[in-house]
């Protein structure tokens, strides 16, 4: 294989998003659950630590390799919330649905997953109290017992 060799940065396709406002999570096995998106921090993609592939043949450099698969990171989001929500929250907890981002262009990223966790924050005097939610992504279809990937739906002209 030949040395690497430069290659320039071409213009990215699309259009990058201006504002977060207004990024919503959906779980289609409650679709009103009754928590209101505050901040919203979406999936990570993330291809896992290198594997360390340096052996005693190595003159200089230690060597890797990059995994073969992918994680799809947690979603989290800091929520105003009605405690009624809690009889909610206890019907969804590691409920396997459909979990949808909205970006604020409309655009949406699509997954299978289920509700971790919902943290309320402390509350104080003068200030709207507030929980964390965090999803799972599952990647994985439970009906047909498969492998799934996220599904990406664009708006057009993104």
């Amino acid at each position: 294989m030949a040395a690497p060799t430069p290659t320039a940065r071409a213009a990215p396709s699309g259009i990058p998003l201006f504002d977060g406002y207004s990024t919503k999570i959906t779980l289609a096995a409650d679709s009103n659950v009754e928590f209101w998106e505050k901040d919203v921090q979406p999936p990570a993609v993330d291809g896992g630590d290198a594997i360390d592939i340096t052996t005693m043949h190595n003159t200089l450099w230690r060597t890797k390799n990059a995994r073969t698969l992918v994680n799809l990171g947690d979603v989290q989001s800091t929520v105003a919330y009605d405690p009624v929500c809690y009889t909610s929250v206890v019907a969804l907890v590691n409920v396997h649905t459909t979990i949808t981002v909205t970006f604020p262009d409309g655009s949406t990223l699509a997954f299978f997953g289920y509700l971790r966790s919902f943290t309320p924050n402390a509350h104080a005097e003068g200030a709207q109290p507030e929980a964390t939610v965090v999803i799972v992504p599952t990647n994985y279809d439970h009906t047909n017992h498969v492998e799934a990937a996220p599904v990406v739906a664009s708006v057009s002209g993104t």
